[in-house]
């Protein structure tokens, strides 16, 4: 285990690997206010979107799922504006993991979760966020906004942003510094076909990645939708193309990691950064 951690260690501190960050990312981030956690688990998100009510079983299966009924039950604007509303709440607490992260002061950073945490971490840092979009009429599935490292800058193309600056691409969305949402299961058709396509991955990011290894922190690899985003996420990684840290990984995960050659490292991201295990919010 010390030497896989010292390994991700070096690689962390060249920039040559990339954290790829999911939902138990803010597991400890909680509400100033009321005390309660960001919904950001599939779970989380669905009782949220439904007035703190499950919804039938085949709908609870994933977010996404549960998004695209309610879309079509009352519009594509009342998942935008609860996802707006929960998120671009100034209340939250900054997540440990996104301390230790912003310490480490990385060139790329994937973050799925759609919570403003490391965009805040990385206030002070100038840098590039790409944001996903879908299902418009054409065109890329990406916003670039440059950050002088004291507001963002709407960039129409990579010649208004400085290609080696530091990157924090939120795929998922963010309501800063507009609100974009990929949630329904139809924003994630049209965002991963043309992910898959090419246009959703800037080209000057497109040849900054090769050969780099990425890092699986805080999320599980049990559903179709990550388990998409990560295999065109991390295309044309070294070899091997990095770890994924996952405590107890069922065989499922373990044998698509194995496809995309990925090394299960059964470990909590505290283990890695040398922190105190605590038990999750």
């Amino acid at each position: 285990m010390t030497t896989v951690f010292d390994q991700i260690r070096t690689g962390l501190a060249a920039g040559d690997v990339v954290p790829f960050i999911g939902a138990d990312a803010l597991a400890d981030v909680t509400h100033g206010k009321t005390g309660a956690k960001i919904p950001a688990t599939s779970d989380e998100l669905i009782l949220a979107l439904n007035n703190g009510q499950p919804m039938a079983p085949r709908l609870m299966y994933e977010f996404p799922r549960a998004a695209m009924n309610i879309e079509l039950k009352r519009g594509r604007n009342a998942v935008n504006r609860a996802l707006e509303t929960i998120y671009a709440d100034t209340g939250w607490s900054r997540a440990a993991l996104h301390d230790w992260l912003n310490a480490l002061h990385l060139p790329y950073i994937i973050d799925l979760n759609r919570d403003t945490g490391l965009q805040q971490a990385w206030a002070g840092r100038p840098h590039t966020l790409i944001v996903g979009i879908a299902r418009i009429a054409g065109g890329l599935r990406y916003k670039l906004f440059s950050h002088d490292g004291s507001a963002y800058t709407a960039a129409q193309d990579e010649n208004a942003i400085d290609p080696a600056a530091p990157i924090l691409f939120k795929p998922c969305g963010t309501p800063w510094p507009e609100p974009n949402w990929i949630a329904s299961d139809a924003d994630f058709v049209d965002y991963i076909t043309e992910l898959m396509g090419g246009f959703a991955i800037p080209p000057y990011l497109k040849e900054r990645r090769k050969g780099l290894r990425y890092l699986v922190l805080g999320a599980r690899l049990n559903r179709d939708t990550i388990r998409m985003l990560l295999a065109d996420f991390i295309y044309s990684a070294g070899e091997p193309a990095g770890w994924a840290l996952i405590a107890g990984a069922n065989d499922k995960e373990k044998r698509f990691c194995a496809r995309l050659g990925l090394e299960v490292v059964d470990a909590d991201w505290r283990e890695l950064a040398d922190m105190p295990l605590i038990e999750a919010a």
